[in-house]
């Protein structure tokens, strides 16, 4: 027995109401639920749509759909981290480079300043003021995108991932200071400095780069992706 679409709406609604908010995840379960389904009514044709539905579910086990959406949200996690390294690799091509090496030998020679605290101090302010401002733009980007009937797991991540970004910079200001005030060797400047540019860098492609993407990023890896 072919399933009908009326069929295949019901089993959206079924993963839904089991709480499987993103389309993608919600797409791999009905395919899975329906071919199982399909199977069980070809071998039993007096079971009904819903004892197969049962008995397809049971095989999830006790925690249904859990284990399903965490694996899929980890294997999307790898899928956005292969897109943000992929955009750090360009940071290190020219013409990027010229930025990236202006950025660190800024950050170089702070370090050696007799004024690194002062400096510093006004960098990062400017910096978590930033980071807090395009936190709340992509906010509120991301809930205009959220009024439609699809939600996509990697949608959720490129917006929301970036949002997390900025406690980082909140939690790190302590440690500027510490770093400043303390004579360090040029060795540990050079370290201390790669680690901020890279810091920087991350924190513009998350909150900037990446979400001006998003459309792109996520026709590229959903087929049936249309934009909102």
């Amino acid at each position: 027995m072919k399933l009908t679409k009326a069929h295949i709406d019901q089993l959206y609604t079924f993963t839904q109401k089991h709480y499987v908010e993103w389309y993608d995840v919600q797409t791999e379960l009905v395919d899975h639920l329906a071919n199982g389904i399909e199977a069980q009514l070809q071998d039993n044709p007096k079971l009904s749509f819903e004892e197969a539905l049962d008995i397809e579910f049971k095989k999830f086990g006790v925690f249904g759909f859990m284990d399903v959406v965490s694996e899929t949200e980890k294997s999307m996690g790898k899928h956005y981290r292969r897109f943000l390294f992929a955009e750090v690799k360009e940071w290190f091509k020219v013409p990027q480079f010229i930025a990236t090496l202006s950025l660190f030998l800024f950050f170089l020679m702070i370090f050696k300043s007799e004024l690194s605290e002062v400096i510093l101090l006004g960098f990062y302010v400017l910096f978590v003021l930033w980071i807090g401002y395009k936190t709340i733009l992509l906010n509120r980007a991301f809930n205009k995108r959220r009024k439609t009937a699809k939600k996509w797991l990697l949608e959720h991540i490129i917006f929301q991932q970036a949002s997390g970004v900025v406690f980082v910079g909140l939690l790190n200001i302590f440690n500027v200071f510490n770093l400043s005030s303390t004579p360090t060797s040029t060795v540990v400047a050079i370290f201390v400095s790669a680690l901020f540019t890279f810091a920087v860098i991350i924190s513009v492609i998350s909150l900037q780069i990446l979400p001006s993407k998003a459309n792109e990023l996520l026709k590229e890896t959903y087929p049936t992706f249309v934009t909102n």
